[in-house]
């Protein structure tokens, strides 16, 4: 059986951005992924960024990134390629979890938030 996006997608989604403690799926890190099968197993190439070009930690997100695919049966090779274009926009980009947990989100549905009724009611 061939391996999917979505399975790679799945492999990577509990990994966390250790300074925000968020996924790094569900910030909007994971650009892309390309899967190229070939006669003696799967060949997968993931592109990614970092929430900052100059993340500390930026190696072992992509070192567990790798890990994470390579563990995937039938992954011949795993390879995080880092990007930074576009930038990172957790605005844009982020779940909608992600941006209430960042501070960025969330106000529309409840309400809240500058310029809002409740708002300029306190």
């Amino acid at each position: 059986m061939a391996l999917t996006e979505q399975q790679v997608m799945d492999a990577v989604k509990p990994i966390e951005d250790p300074e925000l403690h968020l996924g790094i799926v569900d910030l909007g890190l994971i650009y892309g992924v390309d899967i190229n099968p070939q006669p003696d197993g799967e060949e997968v190439k993931l592109t990614m960024t970092f929430t900052s070009p100059f993340c500390p930690y930026g190696p072992q997100l992509k070192a567990m990134v790798q890990k994470a695919i390579s563990s995937l049966p039938g992954v011949k090779s795993a390879v995080a390629n880092i990007v930074f274009t576009p930038p990172w926009d957790p605005r844009t980009m982020a779940s909608e979890d992600c941006k209430i947990a960042l501070g960025i989100g969330g106000w529309e549905e409840e309400g809240q938030g500058p310029g809002s009724d409740v708002e300029s009611q306190r």
